[in-house]
């Protein structure tokens, strides 16, 4: 319930087009609410007990494979943490899309480009869990009006991620 709530928030806030307009609107919501529409917007899910950082993600690309969604970027960050002498946990971005679908979401509506490519974070906290982060794939399928024919596509696209996640997370394929 309180997840539609803070989408009807958002819908009904008077943004500005461009990150460079004033952000006069700002004012009206406190940091306390920003802070909780900001952990609404992802998913944070554990990985399971037994189940590798390496098989977690070897498992989530076979799973996009299977489910034809390509592997468009692959950011080792906790790597480029180390290159620049800094120490870190483990930390990598894994990107997925299906281009096609990416460009009737886009035409439909600008604002799903934020959206692009679909992202899945792999961290690892300071006790050496592995966790899997993603955003919340519901709050952007109802973020905009979609006419029927692209609800169908998005919920797809959400089933898709979550099942790479679940795979993931379960270090099944």
């Amino acid at each position: 319930m309180k997840v539609w709530m803070l989408v009807l928030l958002l819908l009904l806030l008077p943004l500005p087009l461009t990150a460079s307009e004033s952000t006069e609107g700002d004012e009206a919501l406190d940091p306390e609410t920003l802070q909780q529409m900001v952990r609404q917007s992802a998913e944070i899910f554990k990985i399971e007990d037994g189940v590798t950082i390496d098989e977690a993600i070897e498992s989530m690309k076979l799973r996009a494979n299977l489910r034809n969604f390509q592997e468009v970027a692959d950011l080792p960050l906790s790597d480029q943490v180390q290159a620049m002498g800094g120490e870190g946990n483990y930390m990598r971005i894994l990107a997925f899309c299906d281009a096609l679908i990416a460009n009737q979401m886009v035409k439909h509506d600008i604002i799903f480009a934020s959206f692009l490519p679909c992202r899945i974070a792999v961290v690892e906290d300071d006790e050496g869990q592995g966790w899997i982060v993603t955003t919340n794939m519901d709050m952007m399928l109802h973020a905009t009006d979609l006419p029927e024919d692209l609800e169908v596509v998005a919920r797809e696209v959400r089933d898709t991620i979550y099942s790479i996640v679940e795979a993931g997370r379960t270090g099944d394929f």
